[in-house]
């Protein structure tokens, strides 16, 4: 991910998941900010975007959308509640972005059916690999 705007994007959408439910975890915000830090945003841009929302521009790169997905459901599974708004905000952004909405929908299945509430990024893109065959 090499645009700047792209990546406020990315943290836009986060903070519009941990919101999704109404209730805006301690544990969510920090995340948020991880990701954030990790790709050179600095947490006044984060504060900035509650308030004031980019234009969306998701990644042009398949790999980096599929990413961005992925951390959509780290980060809804931070606070280990897994909501119907908060699915629904994942497949929401998740098709916006131009994801196959199948791996999208077999990959929340997956999640939900899993022990441990999450997988692993490598099985998340072999979702989407099973899917452009």
């Amino acid at each position: 991910m090499n645009n700047h705007e792209e990546k406020l994007s990315l943290i836009q959408d986060l903070i519009g998941l941990s919101l999704a439910d109404g209730n805006e975890d301690f544990n969510e915000g920090n995340f948020i900010y991880t990701i954030a830090n990790s790709l050179g945003v600095s947490e006044l841009e984060v504060s900035a975007l509650k308030n004031t929302p980019v234009k969306y521009s998701p990644a042009d790169k398949e790999t980096d959308r599929i990413i961005q997905f992925y951390r959509l459901l780290l980060l809804m599974g931070v606070d280990q509640k897994k909501t119907d708004s908060e699915i629904a905000f994942c497949k929401e952004v998740a098709l916006k972005m131009g994801l196959n909405p199948i791996a999208v929908n077999d990959t929340i299945k997956s999640i939900l059916e899993s022990e441990t509430g999450m997988m692993s990024p490598e099985d998340v893109i072999k979702i989407f690999q099973i899917q452009h065959n």
